[in-house]
């Protein structure tokens, strides 16, 4: 049996050009505690955008094959099936994406400010901090918010 998201609204996360092949589900935001839940939902054999986690990260893949690749060399850092729970420290840079026929990974960030994730040029230079208030917008636009 394989995970029906079908009755889930994704949106992509800003510019598409910086967010490609991702597609998000918000679940939770909680603003005075900095802390996020959501679903990412990766394309088949794509990865997204470098990244760093600015804060502790819990996921759990839902459904398909998860995997991790190195910042810079594009080579495969972990392939995680189907219910791998994994809990990973902040600071972490690297490119995550779907394997064959994607994957949905659930993420639970937990964060010591309301900054979340910085997006990443090829040399390391920040181009864009996903803040909770970005978070928060798309739960708002899904009609899910309190």
């Amino acid at each position: 049996m394989s995970f029906d998201d079908s009755k889930l609204k994704w949106s992509r996360l800003g510019d598409d050009a910086i967010f490609d092949h991702l597609l998000v589900h918000a679940l939770l935001v909680d603003e005075n505690e900095n802390r996020v839940a959501f679903l990412g939902k990766f394309e088949p054999n794509e990865m997204i955008v470098l990244h760093r986690h600015l804060g502790d990260t819990d996921t759990f893949v839902v459904d398909g094959e998860h995997v991790l690749y190195e910042p810079d060399t594009r080579a495969v850092r972990d392939r995680r099936p189907v219910g791998r729970h994994t809990a990973s420290p902040a600071g972490d840079v690297h490119r995550e994406g779907g394997g064959f026929g994607g994957a949905i990974v659930h993420y639970s960030v937990k964060a010591d400010s309301d900054a979340l994730f910085d997006i990443l040029d090829d040399d390391y230079n920040v181009i864009l901090t996903l803040r909770t208030a970005d978070v928060k917008a798309l739960l708002a636009g899904q009609g899910d918010a309190d």
